[in-house]
């Protein structure tokens, strides 16, 4: 297993994947690799610079994706979530899966190969799945899992001095913002009280 697949493989198996933290793993993203990301290969292809760091930190968030989409499947399997919020969760997890499909085509693009996603029951020790009793259980797990993709995500967005590239990682941001704040209106928490709440 080449280091970027070990590094990633890890971070899920020691349970301190973080999203927040993946953006300490190695800085932020070369500017070819968020244009092959953003799907613009033409603008890739104009590009030089060194990406050698760029799959090894794309091989992360993908990891961090596959936890994702494996939480979502963990809740709407658990027989907690009540009819509406289950369908939130798994339009989310399409959310997530489609964030997936994008990194490996970018990281395969790179030369690189994506990390596997590890089978549903590394997940559920990781992420503590039998301690999740009740749907607001299962809606807290999420929140805290997409409160951090939003801030990882928010956290690239000052490396970029193009701004299509910095409008890549706020898409992202904000896909994690919108799934973030409609968890925590559906437990009944209050929205941040004050403006610039997130990326701090």
């Amino acid at each position: 297993m080449n280091s970027a697949l070990s590094n990633a493989s890890s971070l899920i198996h020691s349970g301190h994947a973080s999203r927040r933290g993946f953006m300490r793993t190695g800085g932020a993203l070369s500017a070819v690799a968020v244009s092959l990301l953003a799907g613009n290969e033409a603008m890739a292809a104009g590009m030089k610079g060194d990406t050698s760091k760029d799959v090894s930190i794309l091989n992360v968030a993908l990891a961090l994706e596959h936890e994702a989409i494996n939480a979502y499947q963990l809740g709407a399997g658990s027989g907690l979530l009540q009819k509406p919020v289950l369908d939130i969760a798994v339009n989310f997890q399409s959310h997530h899966k489609a964030h997936r499909d994008a990194l490996m085509a970018t990281i395969k693009k790179m030369g690189g190969e994506p990390v596997a996603e590890q089978k549903i029951e590394v997940y559920a020790e990781s992420l503590k799945a039998g301690t999740l009793k009740s749907q607001a259980d299962v809606l807290s797990l999420a929140a805290r899992l997409e409160l951090g993709a939003t801030n990882a995500y928010l956290g690239v967005i000052p490396a970029f001095g193009d701004s299509e590239l910095a409008k890549v990682a706020a898409r992202l941001a904000a896909d994690e913002t919108m799934h973030y704040t409609v968890l925590i209106s559906a437990l009944g928490r209050p929205l941040p009280a004050g403006a610039l709440s997130f990326g701090g």
